[in-house]
């Protein structure tokens, strides 16, 4: 049985007009802080956390975001599951634990604000590489790219995402079976990640994307530390700043530039001809609980990987990396579809590395045919 189903590339903003509109939207509503520690509160009503610092002509308060939640148990050594528990139970003593430790062990921090909420709580030394700087940079670079577009874009709470396909540059799988090289472009502006060059694989009978993660380039968010202040006061892209971000960010026009690369995408095309050769076993429930368990995929996950897997027909190592990428476009998170993409390419990588060593990690059954 081979069924193909019409399918794109999971979208999130539909146009890159759309997507620089919101950047520049929240360009004006940002707002970002060096504060001490001391000068910080927490103080939370029910499940609803505000956090309120202190500058030397105001006092300002945020909505605490997950993530942000995330980040102050992290750096104040709380284990987040007894962080939840507190937020959840007994909020009060929630707040006692964070301002006890604020007090106690002063530090300045980066206090990240959108939208009046805390988005992220980050080191002094934490580097703005900004979202809409890094488009302004990179998109010259992929329009001057032949062949080239943006085949899906989106800014999420946490990412900045470009997935570019270039149509030029493209090969047989088998006779029919055509994939295109790309390349994917991230960014977190909120501490969750390095900004990412990942070489892409688009497939278009089912126009599913892999990335290849262990062949990307990465640039980290590593900068010099503030001036010493007692309280807290907003930061600002100061002239020094904006020289080198300017020389960092031509760094990585470079990258994009060179991002469609033969011999990188080649590679992946020849893993994944392997793939096809690597029968996964005559139980395809079986062969998807166990990649589930093995990448901690959810039960809609699952089901989504499974399904595309049978309607396919293909039980090959070759089908079942289709399958999950497939599935990304049913998961309504970007993010976690970027990851399912991701997944895909890992998968690739270790099932073919698995026979090369002559091991066998991930299916209950692996044959070469």
């Amino acid at each position: 049985m081979n069924i193909q189903e019409e399918s794109t590339m999971k979208q999130g903003i539909k146009t890159i007009q759309n997507l620089y509109g919101e950047l520049e939207r929240q360009r004006a509503a940002r707002k970002d802080l060096i504060a001490d520690t001391r000068s910080i509160s927490v103080n939370s009503v029910g499940n609803l956390s505000m956090l309120t610092v202190a500058t030397n002509d105001d006092k300002l308060s945020y909505r605490i975001s997950e993530i942000a939640h995330r980040q102050i148990a992290d750096r104040l050594g709380i284990p987040y599951k007894y962080y939840e528990r507190m937020h959840q139970e007994n909020p009060a003593l929630l707040d006692s634990n964070i301002n006890s430790w604020l007090n106690t062990m002063p530090e300045k921090r980066m206090l990240r604000t959108l939208d009046g909420k805390l988005r992220a709580f980050l080191s002094d030394r934490y580097r703005r590489l900004d979202n809409l700087e890094l488009v302004d940079h990179v998109l010259p670079v992929i329009a001057a790219m032949k062949g080239c577009e943006i085949a899906s874009c989106d800014v999420t709470e946490t990412h900045l995402y470009l997935k570019v396909i270039n149509k030029t540059m493209k090969t047989e799988i088998v006779p029919g079976d055509i994939v295109q090289a790309g390349f994917v472009v991230s960014n977190s502006e909120i501490g969750l990640g390095a900004l990412k060059v990942e070489p892409l694989v688009y497939r278009l009978v089912c126009k599913n994307g892999l990335i290849s993660k262990d062949l990307a380039h990465k640039k980290y968010h590593t900068g010099r530390q503030v001036e010493d202040t007692d309280n807290a006061y907003e930061l600002y892209s100061d002239a020094t700043l904006a020289q080198d971000d300017k020389a960092y960010f031509m760094k990585v026009q470079d990258i994009v530039s060179a991002a469609v690369d033969e011999t990188k995408f080649m590679l992946t095309v020849n893993k994944l001809r392997m793939a096809k050769n690597l029968k996964t076993g005559d139980d395809p429930v079986q062969t998807v609980e166990v990649l589930g368990d093995r990448y901690v995929l959810n039960k809609n996950e699952r089901a989504s990987i499974l399904r595309h897997f049978i309607m396919a027909g293909e039980f090959t190592q070759y089908g079942l990396v289709n399958a999950v990428t497939r599935s990304s476009q049913d998961v309504a998170d970007y993010n976690r579809a970027t990851e399912l993409e991701r997944i895909g390419g890992t998968l690739l990588d270790e099932s073919v590395e698995a026979v090369k060593n002559r091991k066998i990690i991930m299916l209950p059954k692996l044959e070469t045919a």
